[in-house]
């Protein structure tokens, strides 16, 4: 069952396998079997036992206090986010199983996409496009509503080649995924993209494994647009904060007088008869 699930275990398991000893300060001898640390190194660093860092990892111990969490995340080179997921992990609050609620833009942002002069799209909690401005389509036009990020962005080949940094692209995509959706692991939308893109995208299993956290946040980004050639945008994610739970408003924009501004009023006015006839 999905309530038993040992989610600080294998939280505490894939970071751990993601240090190494150098990393960690740590003298090598012989040949290592395991990826990473080994499970008394990392107790040894977080100044616990051996015995009782191995029942977290196994879930026989599942309340451990926020000073222990704190240690072992500075011996497993947690950054801040990370710290807090691991704790949030451990916290002792009752999961219940929750129906799906239909997510549902406000029609004031809904309003905001239309009148914004930029590439503008709502992001769910579970990374769908909920709503987007033409100019978000003429950037990609897989950014319209009923299209899901994490699909196109990992099983899309024509979506996969607007980004030159597709690697960097994808880690900050799964990290993010994961600070959205939290412990909702029961959750059947979760469920439903996780396994199948965890069966269609090696990539995709390969970040999954790893447990990175991050907010989903604003960026640079890189595109190779199929008009326009290269282009350099600024990516901002404001949360909504009306009546939601999750949602983003994230929306593209170039320096003011730049080569990309000028590539962004181009793309713009391609999308100005599409924008009058709906």
């Amino acid at each position: 069952m999905a309530d038993d699930r040992n989610l600080l275990g294998d939280y505490l398991r894939a970071r751990r396998e993601l240090v190494t000893p150098e990393q960690a300060g740590l003298p090598v001898h012989g040949v290592r079997r395991v990826p990473g640390l080994r499970r008394e190194e990392v107790a040894m660093l977080a100044g616990i036992s051996a015995d009782y860092y191995l029942r977290l990892e196994q879930g026989r111990d599942r309340k451990p206090s926020v000073q222990v969490l704190e240690s072992i995340a500075r011996a497993l080179q947690l950054d801040d986010e990370m710290t807090a997921y691991l704790v949030g992990l451990a916290a002792d609050r009752p999961r219940r199983k929750r129906r799906p609620r239909q997510e549902v833009v406000p029609p004031s942002i809904v309003q905001l996409l239309g009148t914004l002069p930029l590439p503008a799209f709502v992001e769910g909690r579970y990374l769908d496009v909920l709503a987007a401005n033409a100019l978000a389509t003429a950037l990609s036009p897989r950014l319209t509503p009923g299209a899901n990020r994490l699909r196109d962005v990992f099983l899309d080949p024509g979506e996969r080649d607007l980004f030159p940094d597709w690697e960097a692209a994808t880690e900050a995509l799964i990290a993010g995924f994961r600070q959205s959706v939290g412990t909702d692991i029961d959750d059947p939308r979760f469920v439903e993209l996780v396994g199948e893109l965890s069966l269609a995208s090696p990539r995709f299993r390969q970040l999954w494994a790893r447990h990175d956290v991050q907010p989903r946040q604003g960026a640079m980004m890189r595109f190779d647009h199929p008009q326009v050639g290269r282009l350099v945008l600024y990516r901002e994610k404001l949360e909504v904060t009306t009546g939601t739970e999750g949602m983003m408003l994230v929306v593209y924009h170039a320096d003011a007088g730049s080569s990309d501004a000028e590539k962004l009023a181009l793309l713009a006015s391609a999308a100005l008869p599409a924008r009058s006839a709906s």
